[in-house]
């Protein structure tokens, strides 16, 4: 007889989705497998390929470990997120994840990155790229190099020591999101990312990089786009200004 999972886990993880019916089932199910309980989050932003209906299934099938938000439209990633952050600070748990649903993020690596929390007492702990060389697998190099300086852009004109600062893949824990005034948060698209971790830093939170390998997807369509690069690069420059007028709180360790 199989064991059933506990439905009291510490940790969740929030996957947006917009059109990945190719991967919906499968990540659940990749995520639902570790040895270590994460529950899942998904964010559908009404995806007209069916998205919706294989979560809902999976939500049938693993009761109190896959719970589904489904929004009007496509309204951004980091309003997603934030939507998210806040449902799961509502249920308590301690460590919230963010994931791409389309395997650019080994599921596996979760474990690593709450496991990281606990040993190093970090809050916020980041799936990195390029913390130790280029951890790239089959992007165009022209993407490679993009992604590569415009980490390097933001470390320069931030001064924020993160080598990887639009990650996508990320842990926080919940005295991080429950300290940012989350309904502040400015940017939507992947600037959103840069956002947070700028934020974070500045709060003096903890913030750990931890080396991963991340691996272009296979199925489905990538939602990258320039609009949403462009918004990255002036808005670095706007969170650096704004800065300088901002007296943030100090919440790090002693």
């Amino acid at each position: 007889m199989s064991e059933t999972k506990s439905t009291h886990s510490d940790a969740c993880v929030i996957i947006p989705m917009y059109n990945e019916c190719e991967n919906a089932a499968a990540i659940i199910e990749a995520v639902l497998a570790l040895p270590v309980d994460f529950d899942i989050l998904v964010i559908d932003d009404n995806s007209p390929d069916g998205t919706a209906a294989i979560v809902k299934q999976k939500i049938d099938e693993h009761p109190g470990r896959v719970r589904i938000i489904e929004r009007a439209g496509k309204l951004g990633l980091g309003t997603a997120y934030i939507t998210g952050f806040k449902d799961c600070l509502a249920k308590g748990y301690e460590f919230i994840c963010e994931m791409d649903a389309d395997f650019s993020h080994n599921p596996a690596d979760l474990i690593r990155l709450r496991q990281t929390a606990i040993d190093e007492q970090a809050d916020v702990l980041v799936g990195s790229r390029y913390v130790s060389g280029v951890n790239v697998v089959n992007w165009p190099m022209g993407r490679v190099l993009m992604s590569f300086y415009a980490s390097k852009y933001v470390q320069i004109v931030t001064g924020v020591p993160i080598h990887d600062t639009t990650a996508g893949f990320v842990c926080y824990r919940r005295r991080v999101l429950e300290a940012l005034e989350l309904d502040k948060i400015k940017f939507k698209g992947y600037a959103f990312q840069i956002e947070m971790k700028f934020t974070a830093y500045k709060y003096g939170f903890k913030v750990v990089e931890v080396p991963i390998i991340f691996v272009n997807r296979v199925l489905g369509t990538s939602k990258m786009n320039s609009g949403i690069f462009g918004e990255a690069v002036f808005g670095v420059i706007r969170l650096k200004w704004n800065s300088f007028f901002t007296k943030y709180p100090d919440y790090s360790r002693q």
